[in-house]
């Protein structure tokens, strides 16, 4: 009875993507390259907007952060994603797994404060323009970025400090690709109802109020855009619906796996790719494609090349 309080599990077993061998040898190659291009892409974006001094503004300065952001993310679960694929035996360490659950919410939780960190600077852009340089200035921008960092690193904690002691003593097949809360909870040797709940009720609280923030801001800024000129308002609308795209893109996923879960395995698992594998690429490509100034600053570095 005395070690029944301790961890006996010194390991994680993985189920992986799928249990048929020929198709996680298929997916190889394409995980691989989507890994490959969200590192060249967002590192991308993070090296044009410190080199080229056009980009050095608010918005540019939080969209480096948030590719920076959004590099560290996919790093976290898709090399193990990857090196697994080639092999059957798809384990993880105890701590490994502590680690990959502090990683994926301290990433997690940054870039949703980010992304509201991001929507008050257009609020602030498009609703009060001639204050902007005041409120947005060099300082401030500095410590959103850092309160955004801060909130996602207590957010972490507090999630793994609420797992880290449970007892792990038989089941140890995980039944995904990396080690998610609710997955690693249900292997526990305890009833843990009540812990689920506050474990829900602290990433709930975050995503919701960043959520409910964000559409509040943005319904405000489209309001504001009705009553500017055409070319102005063409300009904010085009900007803020890059922003809204790359929200929805991120907060879909994890409404449906954290908030709202529907209990069916392939759907969480093809979510959980979407947010940690799928969107970190689709954020720098929305805000390439989408904005004059990169692409601009894109062909100038053609152009010197």
């Amino acid at each position: 009875m005395e070690d029944s309080n301790h961890t006996v599990v010194s390991e994680f077993i993985f189920q992986g993507l799928c249990t048929s061998r020929k198709l996680e040898i298929f997916l190889l190659l394409p995980f691989s390259a989507l890994y490959l291009m969200t590192v060249i892409g967002n590192l991308f974006v993070v090296i044009l907007i410190i080199m080229d001094h056009h980009l050095h503004s608010p918005m540019y300065f939080l969209l480096a952060n948030l590719s920076f952001v959004d590099f560290c993310l996919s790093s976290v679960n898709t090399p193990k994603l990857t090196t697994d694929l080639l092999k059957e035996n798809k384990t993880i360490s105890f701590g490994g797994c502590m680690s990959q659950i502090v990683c994926v919410h301290f990433f997690g939780g940054s870039e949703m404060v980010l992304l509201v960190t991001m929507a008050y600077d257009r609020y602030v852009a498009i609703c009060r323009p001639l204050h902007y340089t005041s409120i947005m200035n060099r300082k401030n921008c500095i410590w959103l970025v850092l309160i955004s960092w801060i909130v996602g690193f207590v957010h972490a904690i507090s999630q793994v400090l609420l797992i880290l002691d449970l007892p792990f003593c038989g089941p140890r097949v995980i039944d995904s690709f990396f080690c998610d809360i609710p997955l690693v909870m249900k292997l526990a040797c305890i009833n843990t109802d009540t812990l689920e709940i506050l474990i829900n009720a602290d990433s709930g609280i975050l995503a919701m109020t960043c959520f409910i923030l964000l559409l509040i801001s943005y319904t405000y800024i489209l309001l504001t855009v009705q009553h500017h000129s055409k070319d102005g308002s063409s300009k904010a609308l085009s900007t803020c619906t890059s922003h809204i795209i790359v929200v929805l893109l991120f907060f879909g996923p994890i409404i449906f796996i954290y908030l709202w879960p529907v209990n069916i395995t392939w759907v969480d698992k093809f979510l959980a790719v979407f947010y940690t594998v799928i969107t970190p690429l689709l954020n720098p490509a929305i805000y390439t494609l989408r904005n004059k100034d990169i692409k601009n600053a894109i062909k100038k570095l053609i152009n010197h090349m």
